[in-house]
């Protein structure tokens, strides 16, 4: 059972360690830009969405008391 296990395993592996090095990894001061502007986009977005909660609580709360 011990071989059958290593045949199966070991083609696998090789196929996985020739796929990873055709990875293209990008370079650091890449990821930094990138990584910045997703905070960015995250941190605006998240404002607009609290704006926009707030703005559509107080106007259900208008109308709940007319």
């Amino acid at each position: 059972m011990g071989e059958q296990d290593k045949a199966v395993k070991t083609p696998f592996f090789k196929g996985v360690k020739s796929e990873f090095k055709k990875i293209s990894w990008v370079d650091k001061t890449t990821l930094m830009k990138q990584s910045v502007a997703v905070l960015g986009v995250s941190i605006v977005v998240g404002v607009i969405i609290s704006l926009l909660d707030t703005i559509v609580k107080y106007g259900v709360d208008i109308l709940t008391t007319l």
